[in-house]
């Protein structure tokens, strides 16, 4: 801080993890704010460490956080320090970022967030504040470079063209899928967003997609402009599942297991391949066959299909907080019913208000794994939060006779739905929700945050 900074919450340096995380979090008043003028101001501040390290850039409507899953898999059973985003975080903030699966302490955490304050506060006189996200992403950049990653893997938070991440080209641009989501920010058609999407390929790179149609050929005509090398990646042949995952076919790899469950996981897995090959071809990383079978086997996605052994009890997370979503659970359940313990299940349930609960419910009622199942509705502590009697009287209009249990805190309720009979207990909604699911039932000391005042100033 320069001696004629004002000291203002936004410049004071935290002196604490949880500090940090308010100083941080706090930034969320400025909203979403697309562009990227203020995350690069706020890198050529820190000594542009984005330029540091190369790897991909992975964007797309559905399924980028699968394929960062996948990829990071594989890097770390070849022994590659990778950097990683995953998003949105469940339990911890730090979730966040991550090398070689491992978050990042609170100490150094803290010490990048009082780096960053003082920086950001600069950057504001110019460019305005920057957002939340935007600290954030200049934050991971930061630490990754500190610690000397091999590469990165990087999701992109909204869009792509004038997203936070795009401050940074690793060499590798991916692209998912493209459908009709954040309109009011990317555009009202396909072809709208995939130009919003594409932009993150840039001259000089290898470029991966799985979408088709006309999204397809705004990518492919991007390509071509910058005479980039393009593979179009399409769904891998399913081959089976069971409790465990999925098998598909993979062109040189073969019959390969896949650690994360759902049928739709055999397109990621297929993009997360072709990442693997553009890696490899733009000279950052090089993985063998065995390595990709042994990542793709081990590959876990916290909160998405994911299935938990607690005393004896299958419980299955999904976020499936929107209708679609909620439909691919549907199908993954009635595909995993099989491979579950008997007994009757039972569903527990939240959301946000402003989600189409009515769809979701629509969707979650197709699954026949689900019926005359016990209903357990409850309610987040968040200020969008829907309460749980509304919840339940959604699912007794949808679905008459499921007479739900409302039970107010997600804690309590999940305790109420293994406290009744022995079958599996699906928890589904919200994320939110997840993430109390997960911080009530798994013990990860990886992810146990200090208390307040627990700790020394980080130094």
């Amino acid at each position: 801080m320069t001696a004629g900074d004002p000291i203002t919450p936004a410049t004071v340096a935290p002196a604490s993890y949880a500090e940090a995380v308010r100083a941080l979090t706090e930034r969320g008043r400025f909203g979403i704010r697309l562009g990227l003028g203020r995350t690069r101001a706020l890198l050529r501040e820190l000594g542009d460490p984005q330029l540091a390290f190369r790897g991909a850039l992975i964007g797309g409507t559905n399924g980028k956080g699968s394929v960062l899953a996948l990829v990071s898999s594989v890097l770390r059973a070849a022994g590659k320090r990778a950097g990683e985003t995953p998003k949105p975080h469940l339990v911890s903030y730090r979730e966040r970022m991550q090398i070689a699966g491992v978050p990042i302490d609170p100490a150094t955490f803290a010490r990048l967030v009082a780096d960053v304050l003082p920086v950001a506060a600069r950057v504001a006189r110019r460019h305005g504040d920057p957002t939340e996200f935007e600290l954030l992403t200049a934050m991971i950049y930061r630490w990754f470079a500190d610690e000397r990653v091999d590469l990165a893997v990087v999701e992109v938070g909204l869009g792509g063209r004038l997203d936070a991440t795009h401050a940074w080209d690793g060499g590798v641009a991916a692209i998912t899928n493209v459908d009709l989501d954040h309109m009011d920010r990317l555009g009202d058609t396909i072809r709208a967003i995939a130009r919003e999407k594409a932009a993150i390929i840039e001259r000089g790179d290898v470029a991966v997609t799985g979408a088709s149609g006309e999204a397809l050929e705004i990518i492919a005509r991007r390509a071509r402009r910058l005479r980039v090398s393009l593979t179009v990646a399409t769904p891998a042949p399913l081959v089976g599942w069971d409790r465990d995952g999925i098998v598909v076919e993979l062109p040189r790899l073969g019959a390969t297991r896949v650690g994360l469950r759902g049928r739709h996981q055999a397109a990621n897995v297929a993009v997360a391949d072709a990442v693997l090959d553009a890696l490899e071809a733009a000279g950052i990383a090089a993985t063998t066959p065995e390595e990709r079978r042994a990542g793709f086997a081990a590959a876990r996605w916290p909160g998405r299909l994911e299935l938990l052994d607690i005393d004896g009890r299958d419980v299955l997370l999904d976020g499936a907080h929107n209708p679609a979503g909620a439909a691919a659970l549907a199908v993954a359940l009635d595909d995993l019913r099989p491979h579950l313990r008997g007994g009757r299940p039972t569903l527990v349930t939240a959301s946000m208000a402003d989600k189409d609960v009515d769809g979701v419910v629509r969707a979650l009622a197709t699954a026949a794994a689900l019926r005359g199942a016990r209903i357990v509705a409850t309610s987040l502590d968040a200020p969008r939060a829907l309460d749980a009697a509304s919840i339940a009287a959604i699912w007794r209009r949808i679905l008459p006779g499921s007479d739900p249990l409302v039970v107010p805190r997600p804690e309590s309720a999940l305790d109420a739905a293994l406290a009744q009979g022995d079958g599996p207990v699906v928890v589904a909604g919200s994320l939110y929700l997840v993430g109390a699911a997960r911080a009530h039932l798994v013990v990860d000391p990886l992810l146990r945050d200090p208390d307040e005042g627990s700790e020394e100033a980080p130094r």
